[in-house]
């Protein structure tokens, strides 16, 4: 190879990474940019709270419960092959819930566009693993990626203020059709195709209980807010626990579970696995209530919202930048627990009602959980045997998204509680109370937007006061943990017959 082909081919290569970012940005950004969104679209199409909650985290949910079947499928079938086929799907559905008439239909759609999420995610990191087989590049590569997946989180509510500010709500989802376009069009052209050369084997019934566990328990959890039909949300519940028993059976006795449940004995990667789940509820769930609280409560715009919102994405972004510096100075569990504890202090700050304290709060928030979040799936991967990293990896994975959904699911629900109890019954959301008091008299009007705006920030209160507690909680874990972590490793790992990452 000639060195002018040597260099148009790193060129090439490069190019595809660039071209990789864009599904990886997009699907960051579908999770969080609705949080702006979602008084708007709650008032246009009439969604109550428990609705509003499944606008919020279906798409999450699902994307959890998927990434690791699609990882494998992408071994199966070829990585490109599942890329470019979820990113049509991606496209197609964007605009199905751009254009959605009712609750229950933009539902689905974000369901469905969790379904097709959870094929970009397995498929970009894989190929990057594929294409850079230098370890230097690829770490570097990696760097890039995991970079722009916090980016497009912390980018999300602010590109959606922005677009709130000109348009309807609509726009949001419009906002992904054209990077999964320019995916479609370049994409052969710039990525090779890739199988696993042992690919682990499909389970479809594990991978319909496992959905199904979930979808029933957080089904249950907000159908009991209501209150409406106890013993619904009770047989749901029940049927939830006993389809999870049965998932965790059958995972034991399978060859390849589609979980390796087996891992969850070592307790470095047990502690730290549930350090990232628990940091993404309390990060999801406070950001949930602070986009809506500065738009219901306090009267902004949502330009205005999304600018005040910023710094808590600034915050992950030098949180994450300078935890690789940090662990150079502290071992590796000392600065995760020490920045969780940070964390777990900037949210106390949420409950107070002065503006610049809490954001100050959702900042020193983000900011905490930067260790945790740039440290946290190398020292997954390095806590267990080399053969088992595909799977340790995978898991971390389905535990980043499977956090943020559970915020919006746990701490939205608490919320909701909180909130209908201030109202004694007569609102069942801010939006909701915002929206009846255009069709009011002035000074009944006026009460309503009162007690209402009283009753969310008693609710905002008391989710802060829960994510403090869960994060301290965290803290404490990660420190007594009783294996020392290790560093993490300058390469990423790659799997062994089940997933690369």
């Amino acid at each position: 190879m000639t060195p002018r082909t040597a260099t148009t081919g790193h060129a090439r290569t490069w190019l595809g990474l660039a071209l990789l970012v864009l599904p990886t940005l997009i699907v960051a950004m579908d999770l969080t940019a609705l949080l702006l969104a979602l008084p708007h679209l709650s008032a246009d199409l009439g969604a109550t709270a428990v609705e509003q909650l499944w606008i919020s985290d279906a798409y999450g949910l699902t994307v959890a419960a998927l990434v690791i079947t699609m990882g494998t499928l992408g071994d199966r079938i070829g990585r490109r092959r599942l890329l470019l086929t979820g990113a049509a799907a991606f496209a197609a559905l964007s605009l199905l819930a751009a254009f959605s008439t009712s609750p229950l239909m933009l539902i689905a759609a974000r369901a469905l566009l969790g379904v097709a999420g959870a094929t970009l995610t397995p498929s970009t990191l894989a190929l990057i693993t594929t294409m850079f087989r230098d370890d230097h590049r690829r770490s570097r590569a990696i760097a890039v990626w995991a970079t722009c997946q916090f980016t497009g989180g912390a980018l999300g509510p602010v590109l959606a203020g922005l677009l709130l500010q000109h348009f309807r709500w609509n726009a949001i989802f419009l906002l992904a059709v054209p990077p999964m376009l320019v995916l479609l069009l370049t994409g052969p052209v710039l990525l090779p195709e890739s199988r696993a050369p042992h690919p682990g084997r499909l389970d479809p019934a594990s991978v319909a209980l496992s959905l199904l566990a979930v979808l029933l328990l957080i089904y249950a959890l907000k159908q009991a807010t209501t209150g409406n039909q106890p013993l619904l949300a009770t047989a749901a519940f029940t049927a939830g626990i006993g389809l999870a028993a049965a998932f965790t059976r059958r995972q034991k006795h399978l060859p390849t579970p589609l979980l390796d449940l087996r891992l969850l004995r070592n307790p470095t990667f047990t502690a730290v696995l549930v350090a990232l789940v628990g940091a993404g509820i309390a990060m999801a769930g406070t950001g949930l209530l602070i986009t809506q609280y500065l738009q219901g409560v306090r009267g902004h715009t949502p330009l205005a919202t999304a600018v005040l919102f910023a710094p808590m994405g600034l915050g992950v972004a030098v949180g994450t930048l300078t935890a690789p510096a940090l662990a150079r100075r502290l071992a590796p569990i000392t600065a995760i627990a020490t920045g969780l504890t940070v964390s777990a202090l900037g949210t106390l700050l949420l409950l107070t009602d002065a503006l610049p304290l809490i954001l100050t709060g959702i900042t020193v928030q983000a900011l905490g959980t930067g260790p945790l979040f740039a440290l946290g799936t190398g020292l997954i991967v390095s806590s267990v045997p080399p053969s088992r990293a595909g799977a340790a990896a995978a898991m971390s994975e389905t535990g980043n998204y499977f956090g943020g959904s559970l915020g919006f699911a746990l701490l939205g629900v608490l919320a909701t509680v909180v909130y209908r109890t201030h109202m004694n019954g007569t609102s069942d959301s801010l939006p909701s109370a915002l929206a009846a008091s255009h069709h009011l008299p002035t000074p009944q009007a006026t009460g309503l937007l009162t007690e209402a705006r009283h009753a969310f920030t008693a609710s905002l209160h008391v989710t802060a006061l829960a994510a403090a507690l869960v994060l301290t909680a965290l803290a404490v874990l990660i420190h007594t943990t009783r294996k020392p972590l290790p560093s993490p490793r300058t390469g990423p790992p790659v799997a062994s017959g089940h997933k690369q990452r």
